[in-house]
């Protein structure tokens, strides 16, 4: 499906960055599936914590995963959770996400463009 188009203006509002995954926990209290993640994004932003569901991952595969987030989307309470970053993947066919991740020299908290 073809989404509308924005102005250029529009995406340079979006902060992208790298960040990497410091715990892993089960959201108990998530309609569907779905993990709390405590993520690093640097000094300038620090650790942020997101609700996600990715659990086609195992919490082993997601400890130290460098992964690519929008860091300035309102904070939005998901089960509980206060979500406070979206973190970015691709959605295949069957519906599961794999995450966008980052060379593993990308430093945390680094823009993506």
């Amino acid at each position: 499906m073809t989404k509308s188009i924005i102005k250029f203006d529009d995406f340079l509002k979006i902060d992208m960055r790298v960040g990497t995954i410091l715990e892993v926990s089960i959201n108990q209290k998530a309609r569907k599936p779905a993990y709390v993640l405590k993520i690093d994004f640097g000094s300038e932003i620090g650790i942020k914590q997101s609700s996600a569901q990715i659990t086609n991952y195992s919490e082993k595969e997601l400890i130290n995963k460098k992964i690519i987030a929008v860091c300035n989307f309102e904070k939005k309470n998901i089960a509980g959770v206060i979500s406070e970053v979206l973190i970015l993947g691709s959605i295949d066919k069957a519906n599961e996400v794999k995450l966008i991740s980052a060379r593993s020299d990308a430093k945390n908290g680094d823009h993506v463009a």
